[in-house]
């Protein structure tokens, strides 16, 4: 099996208020075949600092319950020092949601550049603060 490009994401939750909303959003890129979850992880940290990993798969938490759909065919790939690493950034008082994804829209384009002989040069991430001086910017000018 050949992956699309991976990339994951961690989404905080200040004092270990996790509810599991973020599930359903999740579940619906995955539906309409936009992303492909790899791997899932939960991580918590008490107010001392102490780290704790949560198996979504082993968990009776109500809060939980609503990753069920997305836990089939998880590859798992992050290891058990990508895991600590990010458990060690976050802040005590805090968890953290780690989803590793597939970009499955990008498939295809993948295979369209190997077939013509492209290749990849460069990939960034454009950080979210400053996406919201360049959406301000767009919303002044619309004005």
């Amino acid at each position: 099996m050949t992956l699309g490009p991976l990339e994951y994401t961690v989404v905080g939750f200040e004092g270990n208020n996790f509810t599991g909303r973020i599930a359903d959003e999740l579940g619906r890129v995955v539906d309409n075949g936009t992303i492909r979850v790899v791997d899932l992880v939960f991580v918590m940290k008490d107010v001392d600092g102490e780290a704790a990993v949560v198996e979504l798969d082993a968990t009776d938490e109500a809060s939980f319950k609503s990753f069920a759909p997305l836990l089939d065919g998880l590859m798992g790939l992050l290891t058990p020092e990508d895991i600590a690493a990010i458990s060690e950034s976050l802040p005590a008082n805090t968890s953290a949601l780690i989803i590793l994804f597939e970009h499955r829209w990008a498939e295809r384009l993948k295979d369209a550049m190997a077939d013509a002989g492209g290749f990849l040069i460069s990939r960034e991430y454009i950080v979210p603060e400053a996406l919201a001086a360049l959406n301000a910017e767009l919303e002044a000018a619309a004005v």
